[in-house]
């Protein structure tokens, strides 16, 4: 069964996620548990992981962060992955559930189109400002080779949109390819093809 990750880019911003959670399991992170309740949600900052555990939300709902409060419902994420950050866990737990393909969405991984911070939460609580200088991006870039090396027999399929950024050391990975954003799009609208 296919799986969307939703990571928090601002490529992803066209995307309806209602309609997403409609056409496959989705797995997201941090802020997204806001608006949407993804089939898995991972949040590793503690404050917002804090913030997610007593709001109740883990109590119906799959969620995952390093250290669990204890009796709200949260799980740990996989000690193989203890250390990694949201995006890459959530990727590594739809592998860990069988998930192929898996979509990874909204995973930009570089700047906005102004050089600045790309984030769909930007200016809200726990997030830097809009105007902020982009996050370094290199340790999600070896935590995702790491995971689809991990899971030589899945497909990882990286979706491209306007403020996605090219990664050279994705190329070179047999299990993974990208997927233009217009693509993407007509694939879910006919879910047959995911």
């Amino acid at each position: 069964m296919a799986a969307i990750v939703l990571g928090n880019g601002r490529s992803r911003e066209p995307l309806d996620v209602n309609h997403l959670l409609t056409v496959a399991p989705v797995y997201g992170c941090n802020g997204l548990y806001r608006s949407h309740c993804p089939t898995v949600l991972v949040a590793t900052d503690r404050p917002i992981a804090t913030q997610i555990q007593e709001s109740g939300y883990p109590r119906n709902n799959r969620f995952y962060t390093r250290r669990p409060m204890p009796n709200l419902g949260a799980l740990p994420v996989p000690k193989k992955y203890f250390g990694f950050s949201s995006g890459p866990i959530a990727c590594a737990i739809a592998a860990e559930d069988g998930m192929n393909p898996i979509y990874l969405v909204g995973f930009d991984m570089g700047p906005t189109e102004a050089g600045r911070f790309n984030n769909v939460y930007a200016d809200t609580e726990f997030y830097k400002k809009t105007e902020a200088l982009p996050t370094f991006t290199g340790n999600w870039v070896r935590q995702i080779l790491t995971v689809v090396r991990d899971h030589p027999g899945q497909r990882f399929i990286r979706v491209h949109g306007a403020t996605t950024a090219d990664i050279a050391e994705f190329n070179g990975m047999n299990n993974m390819e990208k997927l233009g954003f217009p693509d993407f799009l007509a694939r879910i609208n006919t879910p047959k093809d995911l």
